[in-house]
């Protein structure tokens, strides 16, 4: 009898994966360049730091020395033009006082160039206009010494020549006046012509 095989089925159950094949997974490629962030408005505020008062008034009277001591140089335009006599008559009572004082011009000089050029307690705006007045007011006086050195006539080439050289120091005088405390008043620094530099060097 010929020998029949037997079929043999194994215990163990054969367990069918009936989940759906996995995809390859997708990596997420970050860009490596980044766009620029918007950039922040940044509001910068200018710091503006005022002349104090007290600064511009004591620079402003400085400069009255060398004013009042340059009037002298006018009375020739005064005579003829009495017009521009007319603008200066309301400092006639000032002008009065100012020289009622005994030595009030070299008083009121050694006063600034001691007690506010010399004081560094005063901020450097007050020290270099009272110097620059101070420097001013030398350069004014040397032509009255000049003149009672050498006396000119009352007539003739001369006489001419100190009555321009008059003229002229007065209108320079004046402008330089105007100007200076026109600078003051707004807090700025004046720099007059032939005087600046050597004011500056003595601070």
């Amino acid at each position: 009898m010929a020998a029949i095989p037997f079929l043999r089925i194994s215990p163990t159950t054969t367990t069918f994966n009936l989940k759906p094949p996995s995809l390859p997974s997708l990596r997420i490629i970050k860009p490596t360049h980044t766009p620029p962030h918007p950039r922040k408005l940044t509001i910068t505020r200018m710091s503006y730091n005022p002349t104090p008062a007290t600064d511009r008034l004591i620079s402003t009277i400085a400069y009255t020395l060398p004013f009042f001591n340059s009037l002298q140089y006018g009375r020739f335009l005064f005579h003829q033009y009495p017009p521009l006599a007319s603008l200066f008559n309301p400092l006639l009572p000032l002008l009065s006082l100012y020289r009622s004082i005994p030595y009030s011009s070299f008083v009121a000089f050694f006063a600034l160039y001691l007690g506010v050029v010399r004081n560094p307690s005063f901020s450097h705006f007050v020290r270099f206009n009272s110097m620059q007045a101070v420097t001013l007011d030398v350069l004014l006086v040397l032509p009255v010494l000049l003149q009672r050195v050498f006396s000119p006539a009352r007539a003739g080439f001369w006489f001419k020549v100190m009555v321009w050289f008059h003229n002229l120091l007065f209108v320079f005088a004046v402008l330089c006046f105007i100007y200076s405390v026109g600078c003051c008043v707004l807090g700025r620094t004046p720099y007059l012509p032939f005087v600046a530099d050597a004011a500056g060097r003595q601070i």
